[in-house]
């Protein structure tokens, strides 16, 4: 075998091998959910909510997650949009909960709200939660996820530890 092709496949052993090792286990995106709304303020020119997130992990791996990226729709409208810095680890097959502080006004969110229940309590109310997850790190640094259900707004009780969103 002459020397330049055994050096080629030696080279093309070492690249395959490399690039196996640096792929790792496949990472399913973890889920995005909204568990509850608590108005904490609001007047005629904006509301302050205090918003609780679950975030699943369904893998096998513990995840660093870094901040969230978010878009919130109530009842089909948008409701609010940010980012949050909020650093916490999902352990594998585990979850996490954390609160973030999320602002709007009143045109765009809550009075729309509030007129289509009727002035009624806001409870089972149909959200869409979607953003991204950004992890710490990783070859995958950000994660997308989308996600419906319901969420009841409740009024605000004892001060929880929150995520000020960027705007």
């Amino acid at each position: 075998m002459p020397r330049s092709l055994l050096r080629a496949t030696f080279v093309a052993l070492l690249v395959t091998m490399a690039s196996c090792s640096s792929l790792g286990p496949k990472l399913m995106a973890p889920q995005v959910s909204l568990v509850g709304i608590q108005i904490m303020s609001a007047d005629m020119f904006a509301q302050q909510f205090m918003v609780r997130v679950k975030v699943e992990n369904p893998n096998d791996l513990e995840i660093a997650v870094s901040g969230i990226e978010y878009e919130i729709f109530l009842m089909g409208d948008s409701f609010a949009e940010g980012a949050a810095d909020s650093s916490f680890v999902l352990p594998a097959k585990g979850e996490a909960e954390f609160d973030m502080i999320v602002k709007t006004n009143f045109v765009s969110s809550l009075g729309r709200l509030v007129s289509r229940t009727s002035g009624g309590k806001l409870e089972d109310v149909p959200y869409q939660v979607t953003g991204k997850l950004v992890l710490e790190k990783g070859i995958m640094r950000t994660f997308p996820f989308s996600r419906a259900g319901t969420v009841n707004f409740t009024k605000a009780r004892d001060k929880m530890k929150a995520i000020e969103p960027k705007s």
